[in-house]
């Protein structure tokens, strides 16, 4: 539905432009990244609220980038004469025929002009408060004042907004922090109401109406004979007890949804989280076209959230559009790399360029932390649990301070095909070191068919001289030759063939040599790994 979105001057976001994918969005990035920024601002354009509150009453000098904000009173106080900040918020729709009588027109950034479906929302100074702005801006005062901006909601045909148009349905679930101690929430209400007919919704309100009113004519009548007794209003007339008929004693503000006969308040967050997210869902047309949630792994176990990607996956319709923030590397590999949207210090970029092929593979690897790759300054892979201690052991002896430490993630492949994992790194754009066994198979043997993967400077394989061991055990011994020394290190006595002990104990060597006083030779394939993706960074 949405094909373009342009975020100018909202929070993190000086200017940005992401063309989402038309099914699937991951939004992917470290912690105050600006992933739940864009669902906001998706929210803000597309319902003109946030929080489930008018945009107008939620607005503060925060919405502003404060990067900007600051430049604006730099200048000021310079002398210069400059238009106060300003928020934009463009959504380029998709060409649907519903959309066409009140969407379409050419109000909007892009250049050349577009004519298409779309809404812009903006936050500008109030023309009529122009004299009070000024004055604030003559004082000491660095704080924005919002007070005098008004919300601009309108259509790319310039038709003014004011309430969420019924062709932009959409649905928030942020299952971070459900909340529904208070019966049915707002989205939750929207919702239930999307998948009942109008007939239906009558039928009910009536029936509850007249229940309400029994309660009144028939239980309630002994007690009021009581009541009205009572003194209480100033004109003598008599008090009485009813139950409410107002709009706020509506049956959908009484009635709360149970899950497996348990109220749904009570229901664990992640069944919330559930339930929402399925009532989003489906091919309805009254159906939530834009679906947004923040976080779908939180509250629940690896089993339930299996189980909830499989409902996303089946529901979701041909004409929804859904956007996921995530931590999670199952739920990245389960949607799909292809959809990733990598969010980092206020821009986005998408990771489309990866092969059908490669998506396809982690798809069947679910649990393989992909997330790790995306999110690290640059990333070294090795083959096993060994190579990582080992490589972090090297690395702390050359550089005084562990990989992580100057951004460097090292990750075990566990097996994975070479050839994902540097296509997975070309596509992330990121720098990263290989290194593997050469498995008594010569190194350039094994790099012969990675020519368009791997890229010198960025890109690079390590493998030790088949001369020197198939594996990295007797690559170690190789460089150590000072076998007391490493028998020491190892507490491996002169009974035991040494080269067999470490062969037959990878991981447990690695640790006693990751915890050894003893000064220990990294082989040269190792170093110049070290060298490659430290970069000088001493």
């Amino acid at each position: 539905m949405i094909e373009k979105i342009k975020i100018t001057g909202y929070r993190k976001f000086k200017n940005v432009t992401i063309e989402p994918h038309k099914k699937f969005n991951l939004l992917v990035g470290d912690n105050e990244a600006g992933k739940s920024t864009i669902l906001e601002a998706l929210t803000l354009a597309l319902t003109g609220r946030i929080n489930g509150r008018p945009a107008a009453e939620e607005l503060n000098p925060y919405w502003f980038n404060q990067d900007v904000v600051a430049a604006f009173f730099a200048d000021r106080a310079s002398g210069k004469k400059v238009a106060p900040p300003e928020i934009t918020i463009e959504l380029f729709l998709a060409d649907r025929d519903d959309l066409q009588r009140k969407f379409v027109g050419a109000h909007n950034t892009d250049v050349p002009t577009h004519d298409c479906p779309g809404v812009t929302l903006k936050i500008i100074p109030n023309p009529e408060y122009g004299e009070e702005m000024e004055e604030h801006f003559k004082s000491d005062s660095s704080i924005l004042p919002v007070e005098y901006y008004l919300i601009d909601w309108r259509t790319f045909g310039d038709k003014p907004l004011m309430t969420k148009p019924k062709e932009l349905a959409v649905a928030v679930i942020d299952s971070r922090t459900i909340r529904s101690t208070s019966g049915v929430d707002f989205h939750l209400r929207q919702m239930l109401h999307d998948h009942l007919d109008a007939s239906e919704k009558a039928k009910v309100s009536l029936a509850f109406r007249k229940v309400k009113e029994q309660m009144t004519t028939e239980h309630l009548f002994e007690v009021n004979e009581k009541v009205e007794k009572l003194d209480g209003a100033l004109d003598g007339r008599s008090l009485s007890l009813a139950m409410d008929q107002s709009v706020r004693g509506s049956w959908d503000a009484s009635v709360v949804p149970h899950v497996a006969e348990i109220p749904f308040s009570m229901a664990g967050q992640g069944q919330q989280a559930a339930v929402k997210i399925s009532l989003a869902l489906g091919q309805k047309a009254s159906a939530a076209r834009v679906v947004m949630v923040e976080e779908p792994e939180n509250h629940l176990s690896h089993t339930g959230l299996n189980k909830l990607l499989r409902q996303i996956e089946d529901l979701l319709g041909d004409e929804q559009q859904l956007f996921v923030t995530t931590h999670n590397s199952y739920v990245l590999n389960r949607l799909g790399l292809d959809n990733l949207v990598f969010v980092s210090d206020g821009q986005t970029s998408s990771f489309a360029a990866i092969s059908d092929e490669t998506v396809n593979y982690f798809k069947k690897l679910p649990g393989y932390d992909t997330l790790r790759m995306v999110l690290s300054d640059r990333f070294v892979l090795v083959e096993g649990p060994s190579d990582e201690i080992l490589f972090e052991l090297f690395y702390s002896k050359a550089k005084g301070k562990r990989p992580i430490e100057d951004g460097i993630d090292v990750i075990s492949m566990r097996g994975l095909a070479l050839a994902r994992c540097l296509e997975l790194a070309r596509a992330l754009g990121k720098t990263c070191a290989v290194l593997r066994d050469n498995d008594g198979i010569d190194p350039a043997v094994i790099t012969a068919g990675l020519d368009d993967l791997i890229a010198s400077g960025k890109r690079e394989v390590f493998i030790g001289p088949v001369v020197d061991g198939k594996t990295l055990e007797p690559q170690v011994l190789t460089v150590n030759t000072d076998e007391a020394l490493m028998r020491r290190a190892l507490g491996v006595t002169s009974r035991a063939d040494l080269k067999t002990w470490l062969t037959n104990n990878k991981t447990e060597a690695a640790l006693r040599l990751a915890e050894t006083s003893e000064t220990i030779q990294a082989p040269s394939y190792f170093t110049n790994a070290i060298e490659f993706i430290s970069d000088g960074r001493d």
